[in-house]
C-alpha cells in the first residue's frame, strides 16, 4: 500500500527527502550502470579475443532467449517472496558473475564459453531485479508521487545509459578491461546490499498466494492483465507503435541512410536521444497533477508519430538530432505513465506479474521492431522507413485511442 502523505507536492525532489526511496533509487541508478557496463565489457571482450562480429552479435540471442521465461518467473516470484530479498539475490548474481570476469581475465582463464554463461546468468539476473524494484516503488512512495517518480526513474536510467559508456571509455582506456569488469563487481556490492536499507516492507499482501504453486500464479498474473480494463490497451498501444518504429539498435543504418554520417553521426544521435528522454522525464514529473493520465499518454504518441515524420524528412544531422530527441521524449511521458497506470491500478500481490508482462511485451516490441525497421531500411531506404513508421504510429495511436476507451476516460489524482 503506497505511503500517505498529508502535503500533496509533486516536486521530484520530493522524493529524495524520502529515506526508503534514496535507497531504492541508489540500487537502480548502481544497478544500471552495472548492466551497462556488462553490456560494453563483455561485447569488447568478445571481439578483441575472437574477431568475429557474428560471436559478438550471439549476445543478442542468449539475452532473448533468457529473458522471457525470466520475466515471468520474476514477476512471478516478485509476488510471492520478499521483494527487498530478491533484489539482494539478483544483484548478488550480477555481481558475482563480475567478479568472476575479473578474476578469470586478471589470470588470463576467461574464455568465450565462460563470457556467454555468465552473459546468460545476468540477463536472467537482471529480469529478476526488474519487476522486484518496480513493485517496491509504492511502498516507499505516496500515491501523488508516484508519476513523478516513475518519470525520474526513467530519466536515472538514461542518465546511466549517458554515464556508463564515458565509465567503460575512461577505465579500459586507462587501466584495461579486467579494471572494468573488476568496477562493475564494485558498484554491483552497492547494488546488492543498498535495498537491505529499506525499512518498508517487501512481503507483498496477500502473501497467502504462496500456497498457490509457481505456474499457477503465473497464468493468474497473465489473466489478470488480459482481464484489465486499461493495461491491455496501454500495452497494444506501445507494441503498435514499437515495432513500427524502433531504431535505437539500427542507429548506424539511420545514421547512414538519412546524413551520409558513420559512427560519429550514430554517438550523436544516440546521445541526442537519451538527452531528449531525460527532459521527457522532466516533462512527464510536471504533469503528476494532470488526472486524464490515459489523453496525456495518447497525446505523447500523436508527438511521437509526427516526430518520426520529422526525423525521416530530416536533411542535415542538427535537424535528425533535434528530432530523435522528441522521439525520446515523448517515448519518456508514455514509458513514465504506462509504469504509474499499473501502480495506481494494480493491487499489491500482482504488481510484480504486472510489471513484467510490461516489460516483456516492451522487450519483444523492441526486437520485432528491429527487425521490421532494419528490412524496411534495406527496402526502401531509412527515410522512407521512418516516415512509414510516423503513419503507422499516428494511425495506431488514433485508432486505439478511439477502440479502448478506458484509456481515454482514465482519471487519477
Amino acid at each position: 500500500m503506497a505511503v500517505s502523505d498529508p502535503e500533496p507536492r509533486t516536486s521530484v525532489w520530493q522524493l529524495f527527502a524520502l529515506r526508503d526511496y534514496q535507497f531504492l533509487w541508489g540500487a537502480m541508478m548502481s544497478a544500471s550502470i552495472v548492466v551497462w557496463l556488462r553490456i560494453f565489457t563483455t561485447s569488447q571482450w568478445l571481439l578483441e579475443t575472437t574477431g568475429s562480429a557474428a560471436v559478438v552479435g550471439a549476445i543478442g540471442m542468449i539475452q532473448l532467449v533468457m529473458q522471457i521465461p525470466a520475466l515471468l518467473w520474476g514477476g512471478t516470484l516478485a509476488d510471492r517472496l520478499d521483494r527487498k530479498r530478491l533484489l539482494f539475490m539478483a544483484n548478488a548474481g550480477t555481481c558475482l558473475v563480475m567478479l568472476t570476469f575479473g578474476v578469470m581475465s586478471a589470470l588470463e582463464l576467461l574464455t568465450p564459453t565462460l563470457v556467454f554463461a555468465g552473459i546468460a546468468i545476468t540477463s536472467a539476473s537482471q529480469m529478476f531485479a526488474s519487476p522486484a524494484r518496480s513493485a517496491m516503488v509504492p511502498r516507499v512512495v505516496p500515491t501523488h508521487l508516484l508519476l513523478p517518480a516513475a518519470a525520474n526513474d526513467n530519466a536515472s536510467a538514461n542518465i546511466a545509459a549517458v554515464a556508463a559508456p564515458l565509465l567503460f571509455a575512461a577505465i579500459s582506456l586507462g587501466a584495461g578491461l579486467t579494471a572494468a569488469f573488476m568496477t562493475a563487481a564494485g558498484l554491483g556490492i552497492v547494488a546488492t546490499l543498498l535495498p537491505l536499507g529499506i525499512r518498508a516492507s517487501g512481503v507483498p499482501e496477500g502473501n497467502q498466494l504462496v500456497a498457490t504453486s509457481q505456474i499457477e500464479q503465473t497464468r493468474a498474473g497473465l489473466i489478470y492483465v488480459a482481464r484489465h480494463p486499461i493495461l491491455p490497451g496501454l500495452f497494444l498501444l506501445d507494441t503498435g507503435i514499437t515495432v513500427a518504429s524502433f531504431y535505437r539498435e539500427i542507429l548506424p543504418v539511420l545514421a547512414l541512410g538519412l546524413f551520409a554520417g558513420g559512427a560519429s553521426a550514430t554517438g550523436v544521435l544516440g546521445a541526442a536521444n537519451s538527452v531528449g528522454a531525460i527532459a521527457g522525464s522532466v516533462v512527464a514529473a510536471l504533469f503528476a497533477g494532470y488526472r486524464a493520465k490515459g489523453m496525456l499518454v495518447l497525446f505523447a504518441s500523436f508527438g511521437y508519430g509526427f516526430a518520426l515524420f520529422g526525423f525521416g524528412l530530416s536533411n542535415s544531422l542538427w535537424m535528425g538530432m533535434l528530432m530523435i530527441a522528441l522521439l525520446g521524449a515523448t517515448d519518456a511521458v508514455t514509458v513514465a505513465v504506462r509504469q504509474t497506470t499499473v501502480m495506481l491500478t494494480t493491487p499489491d500481490h500482482m504488481r510484480g506479474r504486472a510489471f513484467s508482462i510490461m516489460v516483456l511485451a516492451a522487450q519483444t516490441a523492441n526486437n520485432v521492431g528491429t527487425i521490421w525497421v532494419g528490412l524496411w531500411a534495406a527496402g526502401i531506404g531509412a527515410a522512407n522507413t521512418m516516415i512509414l513508421g510516423g503513419v503507422i504510429s499516428v494511425a495506431a495511436t488514433a485508432l486505439i485511442g478511439w477502440w479502448w476507451k478506458p484509456i481515454r476516460t482514465f482519471r487519477a489524482d
